[in-house]
């Protein structure tokens, strides 16, 4: 049976924590075993312990941004944030700029974000390398008896639809999608297209228990049967098979 639990009363986060450490108590307090299970990082826990913090005094706007912030009514400040972390814009709109982040995701402001930051005029950037920092994390927290599996987490809108869902920015320990094609549904005929986005799915799940709100930046998920290995930069669709790019 497929669990979900919540890991409560992780400290603030800082540059430097050791966030494998913190994990590996909470988890010893709650009861709830790491190995063989998959745990669910909220990204913005990860980015603050990588030190992926930027004050707004230091920023110097260009014209470029300026420009955009007229037009959108936006802290010039903070646009230029969006833009250095940006490969480039692909819309613009309704006080929105959905970008190309360096890593390849396709999202609001390039994922910087205010809220719940150490600070008045603080935004928390992306880390990095997502699946870098689930590496790390995987490694860090597997003992025997098996392995723990790490997927990092972000809150992304959908183009089709409204709402907020959480998808995978990191993964590390599990393949990140499953192939299902050559295999046969319940009618015996076979499956041609069907490849489940498994970290996008149980990143979306653990979203249920990581409210802004309730400061639950962990979820460990138990009886899920993971298998392989890989991270999440192996599922971004490349541009050649991009009908809205």
């Amino acid at each position: 049976m497929l669990r979900l639990i919540p890991l409560p009363g992780l400290p603030e986060i800082e540059p430097g924590t050791d966030l494998a450490a913190l994990i590996r108590e909470a988890a010893g307090e709650a009861g709830v075993a790491l190995a063989g299970n998959i745990v669910v990082i909220c990204q913005k826990i990860v980015s603050k312990a990588e030190g992926r913090l930027v004050s707004l005094e230091g920023i110097e706007p260009g014209d470029e941004a300026r420009e955009i912030a007229a037009d959108h009514d936006r802290d010039p400040r903070q646009v230029q944030i969006v833009l250095d972390e940006s490969r480039r814009i692909v819309r613009r709109g309704n006080g929105v700029l959905i970008t190309e982040t360096r890593h390849g995701f396709v999202c609001a402001n390039a994922g910087v974000d205010l809220s719940n930051a150490p600070g008045e005029d603080v935004a928390i950037l992306l880390p990095i390398d997502p699946d870098a920092s689930a590496r790390r994390l995987h490694e860090a927290l597997s003992e025997p008896p098996a392995p723990t599996p790490v997927i990092v987490t972000d809150t992304f809108g959908r183009p089709w639809r409204d709402g907020l869902v959480d998808v995978a920015l990191g993964s590390a320990g599990l393949a990140p999608i499953r192939d299902d094609r050559g295999s046969r549904d319940r009618a015996g005929r076979e499956l041609l297209v069907t490849q489940p986005a498994t970290a996008d799915q149980l990143a979306a799940a653990a979203g249920l228990l990581m409210l802004k709100s309730a400061g639950i930046p962990v979820v460990v998920v138990e009886g899920f049967p993971f298998e392989g290995d890989g991270g999440v930069h192996q599922i971004l669709r490349d541009s050649s098979t991009d009908l809205f790019r």
